[in-house]
C-alpha cells in the first residue's frame, strides 16, 4: 500500500466531517434567507449555538454510518459511480437516523426544510470533495507520484491487455517496469538483481499456463522481498490465507494479503503507537532520569547506546540504555577492533542461541548497573523514542542486527514485513529462552493474525513476562 493512498484515505474522514458540518450550516442559513422566509415565515426558535452542538453530534454519527457503508475502505479501483452511490446511500441512512430522532425527541428540530436541505447539500458537498480528491490523485499519478511499479509475469493475451491498459490509462496508477515470460530459476535471479536497483511494489502473475512450481516460486519470491502479489484468477492453489478480488481492464485480479496490518490497520496501529509511546515516555520519565543518572555514576561513557537494526525499508539506530563497559561496545560509533574480536570470541564460547541470532550468557562486559537494568528490561525503555519516530512499533517482531539478518533463511524473512516491536508475541512467550525458529513461528502467527485487540493483549501480558524475569545476558 503506497503512502499516498494511505494519506488520501485518512484525509477522507476529516474531509467528510467538514462537508457534513458545512452542509448543516448552509442549510441553517438558507432557511433564514429572504427567499425562504417569504415562502414560509420562521415560526420556530433555534439559536445557532444550540443547533451547532446538535450538528456536531449528528456529524459524528454520520461518519460511523459512512464507515459501515464501506466509504473508508482503501480500494483504489472502485469506480466513481459506485463511490457516489455509496455516498447517497449513506447520507440517506443518516437522514433516516435524523427522522427517527425527531420522532423520539420532538424538540430536536422544528424545521423540515433544514433537515431536507442539509441532506441534499451533504450529498452534493461530500460527492464534490471526493471527486476533487480523485482528481488530485489522478494528477499526481500522471506525474508519477503514488504509481504502483509492477513486474508482470506471463506470455499471454492477458498480459498484453494489461500492458496496453496501464500505458494508455495513466490515471489507473500502474506502471509495468519489467515483464517476464516465465519465472524459472534464471528469471528469478534476473529479477532479484533488478529489484536491487529499481523500485518495485507488486508482482502480477498473468499467465495461467505457468507451471505450479513457477507459480509457487513466484509467490515465495514476492513474499521474501515484501512485494504485493496479485494473480489473474484461479491460480495458486496453495499457501493463500487471505485474498482480495478486484477488477482491472475487465480482468479479475486476486491480491494475496500478507497481513491484515495494511490500509486502515496500518493507520490505526501508527496512531496507537504515537499516542501510547508519548504516554509511556511521560509515565516512565522518572525511571528514565534515574537510570541515566545511575549509568553516569557507575561508569564513564554515553548513557544511550545506539545499535544498528534492520527494517523492511532499510536500517535504523535502536536506542538502549548502555549496559556494557563503554570500550567493549561494538558499533560504528563505539569501541574498536579489539572490542569486535572480543565479542566474536564470546559468541563462540558463550552463545546460548542456535540459528542466525546470538545471545551471550553471563556476559563479562556488563557493568554493575547494566546487570540490573537488563534483568528488569529497563535498558529497553528508550525504544519508546524509536516508536515515536516511526522506526518501531509498540508490538512487533524482535529487531535484529544486519549480521543476523544476513544469515536468515528464506522463511525467516517473513518477520521483516512489518516494523519491529518493543514487545511482541515471541517476547512474552518465552523471553530470551525461545529458540530462533520458535520466535519466527510466533512472529509469523502475529503478522498473519494481527488485530488491535491482539496488540492490547500482548501489551497487558508484557509486565508479567518481565516479572518472570530474564538473565542479565
Amino acid at each position: 500500500m503506497k503512502r499516498s493512498e494511505l494519506f488520501f484515505s485518512f484525509l477522507l474522514v476529516p474531509l467528510d466531517f467538514l462537508m457534513i458540518i458545512l452542509a448543516g450550516i448552509s442549510a441553517y442559513y438558507l432557511r433564514f434567507t429572504s427567499l425562504a422566509t417569504e415562502i414560509r415565515p420562521v415560526i420556530f426558535n433555534l439559536p445557532f449555538g444550540e443547533y451547532l452542538k446538535i450538528l456536531l453530534l449528528i456529524a459524528i454519527a454520520w461518519l460511523v454510518i459512512f464507515a459501515l457503508a464501506g466509504l473508508y475502505n482503501i480500494k483504489g479501483s472502485r469506480r466513481l459511480t459506485e463511490e457516489i452511490y455509496r455516498v447517497i446511500l449513506a447520507c440517506s441512512t443518516g437522514l433516516m437516523l435524523i427522522v427517527i430522532l425527531i420522532f423520539v425527541f420532538r424538540e430536536l428540530f422544528s424545521s423540515r426544510f433544514i433537515v431536507l436541505a442539509g441532506w441534499l447539500l451533504a450529498i452534493l458537498y461530500i460527492s464534490f470533495a471526493r471527486i476533487l480528491i480523485r482528481m488530485v490523485q489522478r494528477i499526481l499519478m500522471r506525474n508519477g507520484i503514488g504509481v504502483h511499479k509492477i513486474i508482470l509475469v506471463g506470455n499471454s493475451a492477458t498480459a498484453d491487455a494489461l500492458i496496453h491498459e496501464f500505458s494508455s490509462q495513466k490515471n489507473l496508477g500502474f506502471e509495468v517496469v519489467k515483464r517476464l515470460k516465465n519465472f524459472n530459476l534464471e528469471a528469478e535471479q534476473e529479477t532479484a538483481e533488478f529489484i536491487k536497483t529499481s523500485e518495485v511494489d507488486e508482482i502480477i502473475q498473468s499467465d495461467p499456463n505457468l507451471s505450479k512450481s513457477e507459480v509457487l516460486r513466484l509467490y515465495d519470491f514476492a513474499d521474501e522481498n515484501h512485494l504485493t502479489f496479485k494473480y489473474a484468477a484461479d491460480l495458486l492453489g496453495a499457501k493463500v490465507l487471505k485474498t482480495e478480488v478486484s477488477e482491472i481492464a475487465g480482468i479479475p485480479m486476486v491480491e494475496v494479503k500478507e497481513t491484515p496490518l495494511e490500509g486502515w490497520g496500518r493507520i490505526s496501529k501508527r496512531m496507537f503507537d504515537i499516542i501510547f509511546s508519548l504516554f509511556f515516555i511521560i509515565l516512565f520519565s522518572p525511571i528514565l532520569f534515574l537510570t541515566a543518572l545511575l549509568i553516569k555514576l557507575d561508569s564513564r561513557g554515553p548513557v544511550i547506546y545506539k545499535n544498528e537494526r534492520v527494517l523492511k525499508s532499510g536500517r535504523f539506530k535502536l536506542f538502549k540504555f548502555r549496559s556494557m563497559i563503554y570500550q567493549y561496545c561494538v558499533g560504528e560509533e563505539y569501541g574498536s577492533e579489539q572490542a569486535l574480536e572480543l565479542e566474536k570470541k564470546l559468541i563462540e564460547e558463550k552463545n546460548t542461541k542456535t540459528g542466525p541470532v546470538y545471545k551471550i550468557g553471563d556476559d563479562p562486559r556488563l557493568t554493575r548497573a547494566g546487570k540490573f537494568i537488563r534483568r528488569w528490561s529497563i535498558d529497553e525503555l528508550p525504544q519508546f523514542f524509536n516508536v515515536l519516530f516511526g522506526q518501531m512499533s509498540l508490538v512487533g517482531p524482535r529487531p535484529h542486527q544486519p549480521r543476523e539478518v544476513a544469515k536468515y533463511e528464506r522463511h525467516h524473512k517473513k518477520v521483516l514485513s512489518i516494523k519491529p516491536g518493543v514487545t511482541g508475541l515471541a517476547q512474552i512467550s518465552g523471553r530470551s529462552d525461545l529458540s530462533f525458529e520458535d520466535e519466527v513461528r510466533l512472529d509469523s502467527y502475529y503478522i498473519k493474525n494481527w488485530s488491535s485487540w491482539f496488540d492490547i493483549a500482548i501489551l497487558l501480558r508484557t509486565p508479567l513476562a518481565i516479572l518472570r524475569g530474564r538473565k542479565a545476558e
